[in-house]
């Protein structure tokens, strides 16, 4: 079985309040792309390994052990006694980007494994395994915008398509520490909550919807705050970065002709259309 686990942009992103875990609560929508990995599973021999994965694609950091796939293999396992598999993992969604490829690959190798064993695991229950390996993996089971609050693994509806506008995404050849981005952070309260920021006119948000982490950001990493600035120059009517970074993406009217942007040669660029 194959699947095509997706990436995702945040829509505004306000981190309210430090908990008293350490962690910070935040607020922000989450909504699907089609930027894709290409994920495939196939049912293996007996061996000294019930899991073996093998990538291709863009590099990964870390061991296989700490993949989130295999995590998300061994999860299952444990509770089902699955039979052993060989997972094919190819990375076209960067990592350390704040597209949560990872989680995906995650969500979308826990709904493979239940189709193709046949595990009957409806999709909360999907969600409850999802929520153990990340906070945002649960998104990707539905893999719909929602709006998200607690450490983003709290879900509500929202009424919000952008199907049709177009999207570029920039991710440059930079890694922006998540632990110095949340470092930096001062918790607090938008003028206007998350919530109401996205029911405005889109031609609105520019002035209302707005990323906690730039601030803290673009001083260490002014290139990535020129991408956001380039995009904006070329005619989007919404930039932001996602999550805590690197990437960049702008909103673009369904009849606007993209431009030609240049950036890095180094830098991953995708142009598309929203659902």
């Amino acid at each position: 079985m194959i699947a095509f686990p997706n990436a995702k942009i945040n829509l505004g992103l306000n981190i309210v309040e430090k908990r008293t875990d350490g962690y910070h609560n935040l607020e922000t929508v989450f909504y699907p792309v089609a930027v894709e990995d290409a994920l495939e599973v196939h049912r293996a021999e007996e061996g000294d390994e019930k899991c073996r994965l093998h990538q291709s694609g863009l590099e990964i950091a870390g061991t296989p052990d700490n993949n989130l796939v295999v995590k998300a293999y061994n999860l299952l396992d444990k509770d089902f006694g699955l039979p052993p598999v060989d997972i094919y993992l190819h990375k076209h969604i960067p990592s350390g980007a704040g597209l949560g490829g990872g989680s995906s690959d995650a969500a979308f190798m826990l709904k493979l494994l239940n189709g193709k064993f046949n595990l009957g695991l409806t999709e909360d229950s999907l969600e409850e395994y999802a929520a153990r390996l990340g906070a945002d993996c649960a998104f990707f089971i539905r893999n719909r915008p929602v709006f998200a609050e607690g450490i983003g693994n709290v879900f509500s509806p929202v009424s919000l398509s952008l199907e049709g506008c177009q999207i570029v995404l920039v991710k440059p050849d930079i890694f922006v520490s998540t632990r110095d981005a949340f470092s930096q952070i001062k918790p607090h309260r938008p003028e206007i909550p998350l919530k109401e920021a996205i029911s405005l006119p889109l031609e609105q948000w520019r002035e209302v919807l707005t990323n906690d982490f730039e601030a803290s950001v673009f001083p260490q990493y002014p290139e990535i705050g020129e991408i956001k600035e380039e995009l904006y120059a070329k005619g989007a009517f919404y930039a932001a970065m996602s999550g805590s970074g690197s990437s960049v993406f702008g909103l673009f009217d369904p009849e606007t002709s993209l431009p030609s942007l240049h950036f890095d040669e180094k830098a991953f660029v995708y142009k598309g259309v929203l659902k």
